[in-house]
C-alpha cells in the first residue's frame, strides 16, 4: 500500500540540518523511518535514482545530525545517493519536481542549495574536491570539516586513489566515509567490529596512540616497530590497511544503518584531526524489498507502483533502443569474427553488454568505473590483433581524452568507440548530456567520426567501423528507435559518402544523426533537399560542392554543440575550397543543456520542426531568397 501523508509528521517539522541535530536519538530513528518513506512514496511518482539513496537515509540523518552543515562540507560522490540530502535540507517540498524541466537537479548543484557544496554527476571525483576545500579552509583559517562520502564502485576510479595519495600527505582536516554497499570487499559487520571501531575512534586510544608516538618519536626503530604492530592489530580486525599505508587513519567497517553506532564513531572522529576513513557497510536498495532483491534494476527508474514495483511506463510498442540494436549488432559481429572483444566502463547495463556478456564471457571485459584504463586496455589489445569495441557514454569518453588522443589515436589502432547517450539524454541533465563528441573527436587525427540517422544506418555504420583499419566512432542517441526492420547480415555501408533523402528546391539540409527525422518533415514545408550526410570526419565533399553549387542556401542540422561541431567542419571545408555560399548551422548554443523531458530541451534549443523552420525562415527573410 503507498504510504499516507500523516506518517511523516516528524519530517514535515524539519526544515533545515539545524532541526536534526536538536533530535535525539530516537527521534533520528523514527526520522530515518519517515525519511525512507517518503523517498519511495516520491521517486515512485517522479522517478530517478532511487537503490542508491535508500541505502544512505541512516548515513545521511547522522552526517547532518554531527557535523554543522553548510559551515562543514559534505561532498557526495556521483551523486545518485543525494535524495535524502535533498529531503533535510529544504528541498523537501520540491521533489515532486525532481528531474522535471524547471524543478531540482537529479544531482548535488552548487546553485540550487547552499548544501551542494560540490556539483557532482561523475563518479570519482568527492575526495580530490573535499582535499581542495580542506586545504583552503586551512590557508583561510578556518575551523572546518570536509567529508568525502564514496561509494566502493567509484573507488576503482584512478582519481580516488590520486587523491587519496595526496592526502595522506597532507595535514587537511579531512574524512573520508566509504560507502560499501556492493563489492563486498569487507567481511559481513557484526556487533564486535562496530564495538572494536567505537573504540579505535574513540579519545582514549587516540591519546594512548599520540602519546606513545610521542614517547619513541626519539627513538626510530621502536616507533617505526610500533606503528607496524598498531596497523597488523588493526588488520586483523579490519581491512584498513591499505588506507593506513596512504597515510589515513583508518576506522571501520560499521554498520551503515544502525545509529547507535554510527553517530559516537562520527562524534569521535568529529574531534580528531588529520586524514580519516571512516568504512560503513550499506544495503543497496534498503526497506524496499524489490530494489533490496535488484538494486542494478532499481538503481534509476522511471515512475512505479510502490505497492507491486511494477514501472508504470506503457511497453506496448516495444520498439528497440538504439542501445539495444548496438547490443545485438555486438553479439552478431562477435559469432562471425573471434578477435572481437567488447569494453565498458562499469555500464553492463546501460551499455547494452548483457547478452554479449553471458554469450562471450571471456571476450568481455567490465573494467569497473575506469574509463581512461578501458580506452589504453583496448589499445594494448589492438596493437596484438584483437578488434576491440568500446562502448561508453558521451559524457564518460570525455574523461578519457588524452588516451584516446595519445594511445589509440597518434598510434592509428582500430579501436571501435560506440558512442552512446549522443546529444539530449533529458533528466540527468548537463553532467550527462552528449552535446561534445563530434566536436571533440573532429580535431584528432586518424579519427572517422559517424552519426547514423536511424537504426539501419546505425547498424550498418557500426559494421564500417568494425572493418575500419583505425579508430572510429559511432554516435547514438539515448532512446527508442523508429521500429524500421534491420537488415539479415551484417553489411557495411559505403565509407564516407553520404545518401540523398529528398530532392527539392533552393534550401539543403545537410543532417547529421538522428534528427533526420524532423527535417524531413520541415523539408515538406519549404521544399527543401535533404541529406543524411551519416560521416562527419571524413565529409563527403562531393555531396557538399554539389549541394552548393545547386541550392541558395546549405543548413547544417546536428545534435551536437555548434562550436566545433559537424556543421563547422561544412564550413570549414567551404572556406578552404574558397567556396563562396549561404550557411546556417543549427544545433546546440554555446550554453548548458539542463535537465528535462528531451522533447523540452529540443524545443528549447530550436531543434524541433517549429524551430528549424523559424531559424531557416528567419535566415531566407535576411537574403532575399
Amino acid at each position: 500500500m503507498p504510504f499516507t501523508h500523516s506518517n511523516w509528521s516528524l519530517l514535515e517539522s524539519i526544515d533545515s540540518p539545524e532541526d536534526v541535530r536538536r533530535l535525539s536519538r530516537l527521534q533520528l530513528k523514527e526520522l530515518s523511518r519517515q525519511l525512507r518513506e517518503f523517498l519511495l512514496d516520491s521517486v515512485s511518482s517522479t522517478g530517478g535514482h532511487l537503490a542508491a539513496g535508500l541505502g544512505t537515509i541512516e548515513l545521511t540523518v547522522a552526517l547532518h545530525h554531527v557535523f554543522n552543515t553548510p559551515y562543514d562540507r559534505l561532498i557526495w560522490d556521483v551523486g545518485h545517493q543525494t535524495y535524502p540530502h535533498k529531503i533535510l535540507t529544504g528541498r523537501r517540498e520540491q521533489m515532486a519536481s525532481l528531474r522535471q524541466k524547471g524543478g531540482i537537479a537529479g544531482f548535488p548543484k552548487r546553485e540550487e542549495s547552499d548544501y551542494d557544496a560540490f556539483g557532482t554527476g561523475h563518479s570519482s571525483t568527492s575526495i580530490s574536491a573535499a582535499l581542495g576545500m580542506s586545504i583552503a579552509a586551512k590557508q583561510n583559517n578556518e575551523d572546518r570539516h570536509c567529508v568525502a562520502i564514496i561509494g566502493d564502485g567509484a573507488m576503482t576510479a584512478g582519481m580516488a586513489f590520486e587523491a587519496l595519495n595526496h592526502a595522506g600527505g597532507c595535514d587537511a582536516n579531512l574524512l573520508v566515509i566509504l560507502n560499501d554497499n556492493d563489492m563486498s570487499i569487507s567481511p559481513n559487520v557484526g556487533a564486535l567490529s562496530n564495538h572494536l571501531t567505537r573504540l579505535l575512534s574513540g579519545d582514549l586510544f587516540s591519546t594512548i596512540r599520540e602519546g606513545g608516538k610521542r614517547v619513541l618519536e626519539n627513538i626510530p626503530p621502536a616507533l617505526e616497530l610500533a606503528k607496524r604492530t598498531e596497523e597488523h592489530v588493526k588488520g586483523m580486525v579490519a581491512p584498513g590497511t591499505l588506507f593506513e599505508e596512504l597515510g589515513f587513519n583508518y576506522f571501520g567497517p560499521v554498520d551503515g544503518h544502525d545509529l547507535d553506532t554510527l553517530i559516537p564513531v562520527l562524534k569521535n572522529i568529529n574531534h580528531q584531526t588529520g586524514p580519516r576513513l571512516l568504512h560503513v557497510k550499506t544495503q543497496k536498495g534498503k526497506g524496499f524489498f524489490p530494489a533490496e532483491d535488484a538494486p542494478v534494476k532499481y538503481h534509476a527508474v522511471s515512475a512505479f507502483d510502490l505497492s507491486t514495483g511494477a514501472t508504470n511506463t506503457k511497453d506496448a510498442s516495444k520498439v528497440p533502443s538504439y542501445t539495444e540494436i548496438f547490443g545485438q549488432w555486438l553479439c552478431d559481429m562477435a559469432e562471425q569474427d573471434e578477435r572481437l572483444v567488447g569494453i565498458t566502463p562499469a555500464m553492463r547495463e546501460g551499455s547494452g553488454l548483457v547478452e554479449f556478456s553471458r554469450r562471450f564471457p571471456k571476450r568481455y571485459f567490465d573494467v569497473s568505473i575506469a574509463e581512461q584504463h578501458a580506452v589504453t586496455l583496448a589499445a594494448g589489445m589492438a596493437c596484438e590483433g584483437i578488434k576491440p569495441v568500446v562502448a561508453i557514454y558521451s559524457t564518460f569518453l570525455q574523461r578519457a581524452y588524452d588516451q584516446l588522443i595519445h594511445d589509440v589515436a597518434i598510434q592509428n589502432l582500430s579501436v571501435v568507440f560506440a558512442i552512446d547517450r549522443a546529444g539530449i539524454v533529458g533528466a540527468d541533465g548537463p553532467t550527462h548530456t552528449g552535446a561534445y563528441d563530434i566536436s571533440f573527436l573532429r580535431c584528432i587525427p586518424n579519427m572517422v567520426i559517424m552519426a547514423p540517422a536511424d537504426e539501419v544506418e546505425c547498424h550498418g555504420l557500426l559494421t564500417t567501423a568494425f572493418l575500419h583499419d583505425g579508430p572510429s566512432a559511432v554516435r547514438y542517441p539515448r532512446g527508442p528507435t523508429t521500429g524500421m526492420a534491420l537488415p539479415k547480415t551484417l553489411e557495411a555501408l559505403p565509407f564516407g559518402q553520404a545518401e540523398q533523402k529528398r530532392q527539392g528546391n533552393k534550401i539543403v539540409l545537410l543532417v547529421f544523426g538522428t534528427l533526420l527525422a524532423t527535417a524531413l518533415e520541415v523539408a515538406e514545408e519549404i521544399d527543401a533537399s535533404v541529406y543524411s550526410m551519416r560521416f562527419v570526419k571524413p565529409l563527403d565533399t562531393d555531396v557538399i560542392e554539389t549541394a552548393a553549387k545547386n541550392h541558395d542556401l546549405l543548413v547544417t542540422l546536428e545534435d551536437n554543440a555548434i562550436a566545433g561541431g559537424a556543421g563547422s567542419a561544412v564550413s570549414e571545408y567551404l572556406n578552404e575550397q574558397h567556396i563562396t555560399t549561404n550557411l546556417l548551422q543549427i544545433g546546440f548554443p554555446d550554453k548548458w543543456i539542463n535537465h528535462g523531458q528531451p522533447g523540452e530541451m529540443l524545443s528549447d534549443w530550436h531543434l524541433d520542426k517549429k524551430g528549424i523552420l523559424q531559424s531557416i525562415n528567419t535566415r531566407v527573410k535576411e537574403l532575399l531568397i
